[in-house]
């Protein structure tokens, strides 16, 4: 790989102070230095003009479903367990041809919002229909993201008190060879590593309380991570009091589910004495507010829980509950809910691309390769494009960024140094491609569905 110099740009670091005009140097897959002023001479090097661009570290995903982009539009005035009860019996039909398809659209869809890095948990496994997780795994190295896989699983159907049909359940044997075969086939745990596989069973409404400790066991066992839905609705909430007899963190943590090596998607409802745990104990959270605000589930304490100490990425979860939903918008979607709670002051534009990046990045256990731009981090890098004829026309590069209701052009994406995005188009697979096949997806899935 040749050594890239990026010029003349407006470099958002995170970490660190801003250069209003500098370079970033790059050697191989890693960053070697940053600075202001004019970027060294350096043979050979790929010169980069960023002159009117903003400089930030690829945005990371902590929460997808990506198999969602073939099913978007559906149920779209429900509750969570309306939406799920309306959407299981589709999902049951899928195969590995609509994964594979759905997951290269959504993938790409991120790549075009600056997302160098997605998480996504699967956990719907279908019987006889191929590889799903195999699938996506493939539709990722294509089209060049960085990718967390969590191979997720659900065992606790509707005979047994949980909310899924029993035809979408897996048994509890099953899926704990299942999910040791996925993390010992794809998992990477490297240092400039594209491939790492979470442990993810679903939720605490469709998965027996031996499955959440097994899984734990697994995942600390083989040194990866562990993911799962928590807190998402009051309803889960009634669920858990009802079944387990306490709120849905103290259930986590009488599982073994609280930790440095966990994080949860959503966590909405949660008390004082629940952030208190999480910011105790290292566990991170996915907050997606788009899904959320669709859904009705409410808005997360997120204010609070960065104040307390907690770390909090985002994610643009699955887009059958945030249809076409971007991580760029996230970000603006997370400062206006805060400031809608809270007032003014709760959370700013900086902050907010705090959470998109080295706040996903910590979620994922990779705060030392990503999420900021620093010298031996990896080079996961967006150029954003902000000297636009309207764009241009606010005073702060970030504020732009974020508070624009309008993504600003990507000029430029890199992953690992290589471009993925150059000039507002895919550069790694045809996009256009990408979004036939997604489209066909979805239109598989609804004929496969009519069959089941």
């Amino acid at each position: 790989m040749s050594a890239v110099l990026i010029e003349n740009a407006h470099i958002a670091p995170v970490a660190g102070p801003e250069i209003p005009s500098g370079h970033i140097h790059v050697e191989g897959d890693r960053i070697v230095a940053l600075g202001a002023g004019p970027a060294p001479a350096v043979p050979g090097a790929v010169r980069i003009d960023a002159t009117g661009c903003l400089a930030t570290p690829g945005l990371v995903n902590t929460h997808h479903h990506l198999h969602q982009w073939a099913s978007q539009g559906l149920a779209q005035n429900a509750t969570l367990f309306e939406w799920l009860a309306t959407l299981y019996p589709v999902w049951a039909a899928m195969d590995a041809e609509v994964v594979r398809g759905a997951a290269g659209a959504g993938l790409g869809h991120l790549a075009l919002s600056g997302c160098t890095t997605s998480a996504d948990h699967h956990y719907l496994f279908p019987r006889g229909r191929g590889d799903l997780f195999a699938a996506e795994v493939e539709a990722a190295a294509r089209v060049g993201l960085r990718f967390h896989p969590a191979r997720g699983s659900m065992d606790r159907g509707e005979s047994q008190g949980g909310l899924p049909p029993d035809s979408v359940v897996e048994r509890l044997d099953e899926i704990l060879a299942a999910t040791a075969d996925a993390v010992d086939a794809h998992h990477d745990p490297s240092f400039s590593s594209k491939l790492r596989v979470a442990v993810a069973p679903c939720s605490p409404f469709s998965v027996s309380a031996d499955l959440m400790r097994e899984s734990a066991a697994l995942a600390r066992s083989k040194g990866v991570r562990l993911h799962t839905h928590l807190a998402e609705t009051l309803d889960e909430e009634r669920h858990c009091l009802e079944q387990a007899g306490m709120r849905p963190v103290a259930y986590m943590d009488r599982l073994g589910w609280l930790g440095p090596d966990v994080w949860f998607a959503h966590a909405v409802h949660l008390s004082d004495s629940d952030i208190e745990a999480l910011a105790r104990t290292g566990t991170g959270s996915a907050h997606c507010p788009s899904s959320n605000g669709r859904l009705g589930s409410g808005i997360a304490r997120v204010s609070e829980m960065l104040e307390r100490g907690a770390n909090v990425g985002l994610g643009v979860d699955g887009s059958a509950s945030a249809e076409l939903t971007s991580l760029h918008g996230e970000m603006r979607q997370t400062l206006l809910f805060q400031r809608a709670r809270y007032g003014p002051a709760a959370l700013d534009a900086r902050q907010a691309l705090e959470l998109a990046t080295l706040g996903g990045a910590r979620n994922l256990g990779r705060e030392r390769e990503l999420g900021s731009l620093e010298a031996g981090k990896l080079a996961d890098i967006a150029l954003w494009r902000i000297d636009g004829a309207f764009t241009s026309a606010v005073a702060d590069p970030v504020c732009a960024l974020v508070l624009g209701g309008d993504r600003p052009p990507l000029a430029r994406l890199l992953v690992g140094g290589e471009t993925v995005v150059e000039d507002g188009e895919l550069r790694t697979v045809p996009q256009d491609e990408l979004g036939r096949a997604g489209a066909e997806a979805g239109r598989r899935l609804m004929r496969l569905a009519e069959r089941v």
